[in-house]
């Protein structure tokens, strides 16, 4: 690891669970994160999540369904994290008919410590809005504006810079 990093465990669960219900179905799959990343380079992060870090942020995941019909929230979290290369645990509920009912990853605080990690911000205009920039200033400003969103990718990284996107409208559950 390049830097000290500070990590949280985020769980999306099951809406239809009480609370109590939601939380338990996160520590199983909080489980089963740690057996999975057993003998892996990031078992050493998700152990010092474990002995440090400690915090968990529980989210609304949504309805669950496995049916491609009425294919459930939890579900489509879950491909499209998986899709974008994050390492997540799930777990299913034996009782509900193996239902998937959580599930969880960890995030480094370049998602959510917009102190230290602020958001991007546009390059500002060069030019006021009673004045029309010419197709050079506008492609120039353009050309600028991408290549400072690339750097702050790169200060981040491409799978942090998605996280921060997908949380963006989360709801504590």
């Amino acid at each position: 690891m390049e830097k000290d990093l500070k990590f949280r465990m985020y769980g999306l669960v099951n809406y239809q669970l009480t609370g109590i219900q939601q939380a338990i179905q996160f520590g199983h799959s909080v489980v089963e994160y740690g057996q999975l990343v057993k003998g892996f380079t990031v078992e050493n992060i998700y152990d010092k999540w474990a002995n440090i870090d400690k915090t968990v942020i529980l989210l609304n995941g949504g309805t669950t369904n496995d049916s491609k019909d009425n294919y459930g929230t939890l579900q489509k979290h879950r491909d499209l994290l998986v899709e974008n290369k994050i390492l997540l645990a799930e777990f299913r509920e034996p009782d509900l008919n193996d239902a998937l009912t959580a599930i969880c990853f960890l995030v480094s605080e370049e998602v959510w410590d917009k102190e230290i990690y602020p958001d991007f911000v546009r390059t500002p205009y060069p030019w006021s809005y009673n004045k029309k920039p010419s197709l050079k200033q506008k492609a120039d400003w353009e050309a600028e504006d991408s290549k400072n969103y690339e750097a702050w990718c790169d200060k981040i990284g491409k799978q942090n810079v998605f996280l921060r996107e997908f949380l963006r409208d989360k709801r504590l559950a």
